[in-house]
């Protein structure tokens, strides 16, 4: 079967599932495709251009429900949970993503067509769009990127400034024994609460602009 860049790309998608991002080489994606080594760089140059490719081809395919009738605070909802779920199916792909490749989200990328879509039905102003976009992606990816290296795990169970171990119980419990030590965050809930922040956030910039508004017509 000849090679192709789609073919190139789905398996190195699945090599990356399996073992990583650090553990792909040409050869061993060569190796995958019953291919001499050589023969792939007629598709792709290097490493770093399969990664590419690979990432396109994954937010080509991210797929979300359409409700063009429902709130937009409901639709960007269900937009974030999409695009984590991605995340989640292929995190050792989009972990890399997230830190390495600044420009993995396209302009004609379904998520980003999407999200500017709802951002602009919510009432933000036109050339403002595309800022309001960002910054939320940006939360979001920092959010998932934290779910899928550890780092949100870590922080939630690092105690204030302060803390008495035992102001909870009866005091008497020792410092690293399993009734002190919480067990982490419900990562559903976390994110749950980062888009209930995200979107009360814009409602209340919305609500402002229109305030402003108003008081200017009086």
């Amino acid at each position: 079967m000849p090679l192709t860049e789609a073919g190139i790309y789905a398996a190195a998608l699945r090599l990356i599932d399996e073992d990583g991002v650090d553990a792909l080489t040409m050869r061993k994606l060569a190796t995958a495709l019953d291919a001499n080594p050589m023969s792939l760089y007629h598709h792709v140059p290097n490493k770093e251009a399969v990664l590419r490719g690979v990432t396109r081809m994954v937010g080509a395919q991210f797929r979300t429900v359409t409700l063009e009738d429902a709130p937009w605070q409901e639709r960007i909802r269900l937009l974030a949970t999409d695009f984590r779920t991605l995340a989640h199916r292929h995190p050792e792909l989009m972990a890399y993503s997230f830190s390495h490749q600044p420009d993995f989200i396209q302009p004609d990328d379904p998520f980003w067509t999407a999200l500017t879509a709802i951002v602009a039905a919510a009432g933000v102003p036109r050339s403002e769009v595309s800022e309001v976009a960002a910054l939320m992606v940006a939360v979001v990816i920092g959010v998932l990127a934290a779910e899928l290296n550890g780092s949100l795990h870590q922080w939630s169970t690092l105690k204030p400034p302060g803390f008495d171990e035992g102001e909870d119980g009866d005091g008497e419990a020792e410092p690293y024994s399993a009734d002190v030590v919480p067990a982490g965050p419900d990562q559903d809930h976390m994110f749950r609460l980062v888009m209930d922040t995200l979107i009360t956030g814009l409602e209340g910039r919305l609500a402002a602009g229109r305030d402003g508004r108003d008081s200017g017509r009086r």
